[in-house]
């Protein structure tokens, strides 16, 4: 469990672009919240396990945001009832459920629906919030922390020494 957080804030402050850690953050979100019990979900998240993003940011923000998902089912039911309801689009999805395995996705269930559509209408602003976090973070947030006396000190500890000299051996 230390080996993952010690990651996390490795990425956070490693060479690595801010887009590709904004990109992992906002797929979490959008698979996140998804319900995962449809196909639709699962072909996302193994097309985007070989996309080149952050692999730890887009595991902990899944991980996090599904915990969360269900909060917003009422939303997500309202928006997917207007969205599969809405006169011109009936046609197309009376096309699309008579393919074959195209109903596994469940794009027709109101949740699915209201979620995929909630997660890619927040895309653009939670990766525009997200790049500007990351830099904040790299910027402002991360020296100070490094600066403070209480780190200076609590990384001088031996039993926190080995930790840290155990973590970074092994990343």
């Amino acid at each position: 469990m230390l080996k993952q957080i010690a990651r996390f804030f490795k990425a956070l402050n490693a060479n690595s672009k801010p887009s590709e850690i904004a990109h992992a953050l906002c797929l979490g979100l959008m698979l996140g919240l998804m319900p995962k019990t449809n196909a639709l979900w699962y072909l996302i998240f193994i097309f985007f396990t070989f996309v080149r993003i952050n692999k730890a940011f887009y595991f902990i923000s899944l991980l996090v945001i599904s915990q969360f998902a269900w909060l917003l089912d009422d939303v997500f039911n309202a928006v997917g009832l207007s969205i599969l309801y809405y006169p011109q689009f009936e046609k197309t999805f009376a096309f699309l459920i008579d393919i074959p395995f195209v109903g596994f996705t469940r794009f027709n269930n109101s949740i699915v629906m209201g979620s995929l559509a909630c997660s890619l209408i927040a895309y653009i602003p939670c990766y525009a919030l997200a790049i500007l976090l990351i830099k904040l973070w790299r910027t402002v947030a991360a020296p100070f922390i490094v600066r403070s006396p209480v780190v200076k000190i609590v990384t001088k500890l031996p039993f926190v020494e080995k930790i840290l000299n155990c973590t970074q051996e092994n990343l």
